[in-house]
């Protein structure tokens, strides 16, 4: 289908959107694809190809902003973690987990990590993905090779 005749057959529509996305990017499509999924009538607006817009540059991590912890940011820790708890339980096709590992060089670092992210599990509450824990160096370098021991 041209552009040209994707837009009369828009224009020819007689119906009300329920959802309009403007984007075709992996974002837009995944929008798009999940709001059809849940019955709405749905209108992917793309001013170039599908998938080839901004949101290839972007990430695609649903995190819960645990370095914004360190910045005393409670309130958006909070929200980023709720928003990510909410979309792990209602749509469980589009996210799914990936665990982190945070070296620690200084002995201070391991309590300071530690107390932050027990403090990270519990703002997540019912929502949270799973608890933190303290893994060893030799954990830590069979996860991760080429960190610096």
């Amino acid at each position: 289908m041209t552009r040209e005749l994707a837009i009369d057959w828009i224009e020819s529509e007689s119906r009300n959107w329920d959802v309009l996305v403007i984007g075709g990017g992996a974002t837009g499509l995944g929008t798009a694809v999940e709001s059809v999924s849940r019955g709405y009538k749905t209108l992917l607006l793309e001013q170039h190809d599908f998938a080839k817009g901004t949101s290839s540059r972007s990430t695609k991590l649903i995190h819960g902003g645990v370095r914004y912890l360190r910045q005393g940011n409670i309130a958006l820790v909070y929200e980023a973690l709720r928003e990510r708890g909410l979309l792990m339980r209602n749509a469980p096709h589009l996210v799914r987990d990936l665990s982190f590992v945070v070296p620690s060089y200084d002995w201070w670092n391991g309590p300071f990590y530690g107390a932050g992210l027990k403090m990270y599990d519990m703002l997540a509450g019912r929502l949270g993905i799973g608890l933190s824990r303290i893994i060893s160096k030799k954990d830590t370098l069979e996860k991760i090779p080429n960190v610096e021991p």
